[in-house]
């Protein structure tokens, strides 16, 4: 009877919260980096979670144009407000129209991007009315966020990150759509990473190997997690969903196996979108449709490690 009213009480604390929402306009250079600060108006010091994109042309929901409306971002940030945690999201660089004079993809790298999230961090360890800050990388934001990390952050979150360079996860990823294309994709890395080019590329794979991302996947394909996570020296939490059908929980495995003092969970019956889905059509239909709920049981593993390393 006590758990139950202590719950109660809980969420009438959480329901009578004001939310606080205010949008940054930040910049990396010429690169417009504009992000919104969300938090619980509450007295005392709180904690900042920074979030960082996964792959793609995402924005600051989690959002593609039509590929993907899931609200996945705004979700995990909403969820983490009301357990009394501060929350910054920002629009990837090439989700941003003022960005396009700007970007240019043929002499774009991974550390860019996390240079975009360290424009963030020098930001908010500034900022007084934080009382410590807290880095979370999605999928391709994992490494990203492994890159951008300093002596500013209190502790580090991998979230359906990928535990081996980008080219096995790619071939990988491809083989188990078309083994033809993956074993494709194999030969394309190779002659990449021995000539500095790819000559021909499949029309199929053109929006992967296009000329002017080649250069940018090779400086990617050089870095690999299970290697960058060990250099970490603040408490790391590893996360994936046991139903993500891009990130597997192997990748997990292989993180935690090169820094064994990381707290590991794997969360069941999540998708890469952090959502819950209980069958394969689910799991489909979440991508654009943001109705689906963002897993309770993330929210719950996040929350307890932030608040532990406050």
């Amino acid at each position: 009877m006590k758990k139950f009213l202590y719950f109660i009480l809980c969420a009438q604390m959480c329901f009578a919260q004001e939310i606080v929402s205010e949008n940054l306009h930040l910049y990396n250079d010429s690169i417009y980096l504009p992000g919104t600060l969300s938090y619980p108006k509450l007295s005392g010091k709180l904690p900042l979670a920074i979030f960082i994109h996964g792959s793609g042309n995402g924005d600051r929901d989690g959002n593609q144009g039509n590929l993907v409306k899931s609200d996945h971002i705004k979700q995990l940030a909403d969820s983490l407000n009301s357990h009394g945690i501060a929350f910054y999201r920002y629009d990837k660089r090439s989700a941003t129209v003022e960005n396009l004079n700007h970007f240019n993809m043929e002499t774009f790298r991974i550390g860019d991007l996390a240079n975009d999230a360290d424009i963030a961090i020098q930001k908010f360890s500034k900022d007084t009315r934080f009382a410590s800050l807290h880095l979370i990388g999605h999928s391709q934001g994992s490494l990203v966020g492994m890159l951008a990390v300093s002596e500013a952050i209190d502790s580090y979150i991998s979230l359906a990150g990928p535990g081996t360079s980008i080219d096995k996860t790619m071939i990988r990823q491809l083989t188990a759509q078309n083994e033809d294309m993956g074993k494709v994709a194999a030969a394309y890395f190779k002659e990449l990473k021995e000539t500095d080019t790819i000559q021909n590329v499949n029309p199929f794979l053109l929006s992967i190997f296009a000329p002017m991302n080649q250069k940018y996947l090779k400086d990617w394909a050089s870095l690999n997690p299970s290697e960058k996570i060990k250099e970490l020296n603040i408490p790391t939490l590893i996360i994936n969903g046991d139903a993500d059908s891009q990130i597997t929980i192997e990748d997990a495995n292989l993180l935690s196996k090169s820094k064994p003092d990381a707290k590991l969970s794997i969360i069941k019956k999540m998708n890469h979108l952090l959502k819950t889905v209980t069958n394969y059509a689910e799991n489909q239909r979440s991508y654009n449709d943001p109705s689906f709920p963002i897993s309770t049981d993330l929210i719950a593993v996040i929350s307890e490690f932030i608040k532990t390393n406050e």
